[in-house]
């Protein structure tokens, strides 16, 4: 799949402390680091074998003040600035307007109308690279939005990248978790409306693929990080859990092995 449209190509994680946060996911998740070689700028890829998996940075001096470290995910687009526009005119907020990455391709940071962020990206050469086959260990397996308002959040993402549904789990009170895809992937993410006690506001986050469970709650618990839920078998069978990585970033696990 050279040009996945609609579908999370990158992930990249904003951190106060590159070289302890590098320590700990390759501690966790068991990825290889090495440096990218971009020319004055610090940025580190993760790789899963020799693939690359995620992408590590400093917060960028510009982020507002007091934002927390965290994980991004990038959609793959075909035009970013077109898609940008159309984003705002369905109601969402463009907080960095479309740039380039020289030599990469090009980036814009939005907010859904509920303030969930996400990002943009296009390849100067249209071609988004090779993807991990689903459930490898080390991918980023799923992209999970903890929304303002499922059924409008639903309309605007769907209308806006051509998602389509998958499974629908019925969560009883805490309402309906609604499983996605695109182009005739495999579902790589779901939605529901956020929990009313969640302090949080709506937001994306995302889970890494390892190989047991329990044995990477060991690793996070060793490396410094804490445990917010979980383990929890999910339907499917697969286990997960929610953590927080010692720079205070939220990060999931995901594993078919308890």
């Amino acid at each position: 799949m050279s040009n996945p449209f609609g579908t999370f190509v990158w992930h990249e994680l904003m951190t106060t402390d590159t070289a302890a946060a590098t320590e700990f996911y390759t501690n966790v998740v068991g990825w290889r680091a090495a440096d990218s070689g971009m020319v004055g700028f610090d940025y580190t890829l993760f790789y899963a074998g020799e693939q690359r998996a995620a992408g590590l940075m400093n917060m960028p001096e510009d982020a507002p003040p007091g934002m927390p470290p965290c994980w991004v995910g990038y959609i793959g687009v075909e035009d970013i600035d077109k898609t940008a526009t159309d984003l705002a005119a369905k109601g969402a907020t463009i907080i960095e307007q479309p740039r380039d990455i020289p030599g990469v391709g090009r980036f814009a940071v939005i907010a859904d109308p509920h303030g969930a962020v996400f990002s943009l990206f296009s390849t100067d050469d249209g071609d988004m690279g090779p993807q991990l086959p689903p459930g490898s260990n080390g991918q980023v397996g799923w992209n999970e939005l903890m929304a303002g308002d499922l059924a409008s959040a639903w309309a605007f993402y769907s209308s806006a990248f051509g998602w389509t549904r998958d499974m629908a789990v019925d969560m009883g009170e805490m309402g309906v978790y609604q499983t996605f895809g695109a182009n005739g992937s495999p579902s790589f993410g779901g939605m529901m409306t956020k929990p009313k006690d969640m302090p949080a506001p709506p937001y994306w986050g995302y889970y890494f693929n390892v190989d047991a469970i329990d044995a990477a709650v060991e690793r996070v618990k060793a490396g410094g990080g804490q445990i917010l839920m979980g383990p929890m078998e999910v339907p499917g069978g697969a286990w997960i859990i929610n953590g927080i990585d010692p720079q205070g970033a939220h990060f999931n696990l995901v594993s078919m092995k308890r």
